[in-house]
């Protein structure tokens, strides 16, 4: 029997009637929406690349990102997790910044998921670098730490980098030291790369988090990796966050510290496809670098894994009502 339940009133643009290169870009042509009363899950940009110590341009990312995912369509082929049938799914545009604000632009974005969590809206966000995972936290936060699934090549766990305290070497640190995020009910995946001493990654094994780097990924199998972030972060709220450069650079040549020897697509894909059924409060991809791949290749993956992300948060938030 088809599936005969009425659809939600937000919808994405039907590419049979508006050919997917017309129309300005929004995140999966989803409609333009400023009001959260009306919206289950926001897609947010978050154009924010001044934590940045080496390339920047990650500001650029949201744009591109849009405008790559104009290709996806409505269900998850192998999930069968068709989000704009469960959610009104909209793009609610992009957070205030300050381009010459570190500081004031974290407040501001911090700001702006705060009054989408007062709404119980979900987000998921496309940066920028990976700094913006702290304000958006920051502004979730209602009281009970959450624990996360974070794919990356680096821990983003020092303590200080460049003399600095806020930037997208340390916001992990920052939120578990805030009491944000709950460090045993964190799991850190693809973790590689050249290191600037002996105790890059330390923290993250001193408080409690489940590091896999790339060596322990190739021993373990993508089964058992998902296994371990269901383990991990339990029943309680868990959020994704996703730098592009957990991938390999064949996959994400476009961001600002590639690291050869990363996960696949299909590794990243399969694993969130994993997170099914978890309580999942939202998500984010960063580190987009637009000026180092004007194919679009990068943003495309980012796309992809923004769509990956959306259906699992779209399933947890109907199934968890």
């Amino acid at each position: 029997m088809p599936d005969t339940t009425p659809e939600p009133p937000l919808q994405p643009l039907n590419a049979a009637v508006i050919p997917r290169f017309a129309e300005a870009a929004t995140f999966m042509r989803t409609p333009r929406v400023n009001d959260p009363t009306k919206v289950d899950i926001a897609l947010v940009g978050v154009p924010f690349d001044l934590g940045t110590g080496f390339r920047t341009g990650a500001r650029q990312g949201p744009a591109q990102i849009r405008e790559m995912s104009r290709i996806i369509r409505r269900v998850n082929a192998t999930s069968r997790i068709a989000p704009f049938r469960l959610c009104n799914v909209a793009d609610m545009g992009d957070t205030p910044i300050n381009p010459f604000d570190l500081l004031g632009s974290v407040d501001a974005i911090t700001a702006f998921f705060k009054n989408l969590a007062q709404h119980k809206v979900a987000p998921i966000a496309a940066g920028g670098d990976h700094t913006i995972t702290l304000p958006i936290l920051r502004g979730l936060y209602k009281g009970e730490p959450f624990g996360a699934v974070h794919f990356d090549a680096h821990a983003d766990t020092l303590d200080t980098y460049l003399g600095t305290k806020i930037n997208h070497a340390t916001p992990f640190r920052r939120l578990v030291e805030e009491g944000i995020l709950d460090p045993k009910r964190t799991i850190q995946i693809g973790l590689r790369g050249t290191r600037f001493g002996d105790d890059d990654i330390q923290y993250g094994y001193d408080v409690g988090m489940r590091i896999v780097t790339m060596d322990d990924f190739e021993e373990m199998g993508r089964k058992e990796v998902i296994r371990e972030c269901r383990r991990i972060c339990g029943t309680g709220p868990t959020y994704i966050t996703f730098d592009i450069d957990g991938l390999d650079p064949v996959y994400c040549i476009g961001t600002g510290v590639p690291e050869p020897g990363g996960l696949s697509m299909r590794d990243a894909q399969v694993i969130i496809r994993g997170l099914q059924g978890m309580n999942l409060v939202g998500g984010d991809i960063c580190e987009v670098l637009p000026l180092a791949d004007p194919s679009g290749h990068t943003a495309l993956n980012a796309a992809n894994l923004m769509f990956e992300m959306l259906c699992v948060i779209a399933d947890s938030r109907v199934n968890r009502k």
